[in-house]
């Protein structure tokens, strides 16, 4: 493909969700709805487990604190999600992004669809989702943008949105890199280990609108998945509606919006570093009948010609000493998984694994 982001697939038209709703708030389409095995299947919620999401305060990851280093690892292996408090990201950076955000979305269509998603990218606007016989009840603003030679300008908003898009990946980009070196001290390397395997860290962007929805127990706002990075930072909106759920122990956790706090997760590429030490977790987005919600994902990804296996200290503290997957390059991980077209978790299994 001519495309520099080659490693995603093409996407095709879809409708316009939040259109969609504004015309007619109670049509819900049935390719957006759930079977009924799905639903009966589906895990046991678990409220009551939100206030056990790990918190890291990054000021003392910073300064090698090993008690917070600990937690660090302690929170990738057994959630393989938490909460990063004291990141350094002024307030004003994630208003602006919130408030341009917002008023893009409140754009009539015709005017977002000046920068809609071309068919042979997934930078723009629109949809993303090409892998599921069930459409997510979202839309979608998609861009690349580290390193700069993989944006597609032409597909950037205008400003302010752009300059605010711009500000916040610059913040949020440095706390991964914070939380990418104390990763390394924790899985005993120099702290530019993880970083330097990346070859280059390459930064997605997805500000995603979930309409609210009149069948919400039937329709999803993302399906469940687990993230084919390294890391990803998410910013919430800040209210009472909640969204986000990760799975934990088999049953679905929801992921109160934390005040001036990311939600972090580790993605398979780590997993695959880690020997399994450290696991991807499955998560999803529910909708909701009575307020629209906006969030901000940002990822962090190896280039596609990192070489990704299991790291030799990783194996050794296995079980056994030996590697639980294979050596596979990035590319070739992402182009396996997109033609599997699978949902939750499968394809580490089935892609990357080593069989027993």
């Amino acid at each position: 493909m001519e495309s520099k982001s080659a490693i995603y697939a093409p996407v095709p038209a879809l409708p316009n969700v939040q259109e969609m709703v504004r015309n007619d708030p109670f049509q819900v389409p049935e390719k957006y709805i759930r079977n009924e095995t799905d639903l009966i299947n589906d895990a046991v919620l678990s409220p009551h487990l939100s206030s056990e999401v790990p918190t890291i305060d990054l000021s003392l990851l910073l300064k090698g604190h090993e008690e917070e280093l600990d937690k660090l690892d302690q929170a990738c292996k057994e959630w393989g999600f938490f909460q990063v408090v004291n990141h350094g990201v002024a307030t004003e950076v994630t208003k602006g992004l919130k408030d341009a955000a917002e008023k893009f979305f409140e754009l009539p269509l015709e005017e977002k669809d000046r920068i809609a998603i071309p068919p042979n990218d997934i930078q723009g606007y629109g949809h993303t989702q090409v892998d599921h016989k069930v459409l997510d009840w979202s839309d979608k603003l998609v861009l690349l943008v580290y390193p700069h030679q993989y944006r597609k300008l032409d597909v950037w908003p205008p400003t302010p949105f752009k300059e605010a898009i711009e500000t916040y990946s610059s913040e949020v980009r440095r706390v991964a890199e914070d939380l990418l070196r104390s990763l390394s001290v924790i899985m005993g390397m120099k702290k530019s280990a993880l970083l330097e395997l990346h070859q280059e860290l390459v930064q997605p962007l997805s500000v995603a609108y979930y309409p609210q929805c009149s069948m919400p127990d039937k329709v999803l706002g993302l399906s469940a998945h687990s993230d084919k990075g390294s890391l990803a930072i998410v910013m919430q909106q800040e209210d009472d509606v909640m969204g986000l759920q990760i799975k934990h122990d088999g049953q679905w956790v929801p992921v109160k919006p934390p005040h001036n706090a990311f939600v972090v997760n580790v993605g398979d590429i780590v997993e695959i570093w880690s020997n399994g030490r450290y696991k991807s977790i499955e998560h999803r987005v529910v909708t909701n009948e009575s307020k629209a919600r906006i969030s901000y994902s940002t990822f962090f990804l190896p280039h596609q010609n990192a070489e990704i296996e299991p790291l030799d200290q990783m194996v050794f503290q296995s079980l056994g000493s030996l590697p639980l997957y294979k050596k596979v390059t990035y590319g070739e991980y992402l182009r396996e998984t997109k033609r599997m077209k699978s949902e939750g978790k499968t394809h580490v299994i089935e892609v990357a694994m080593l069989e027993s």
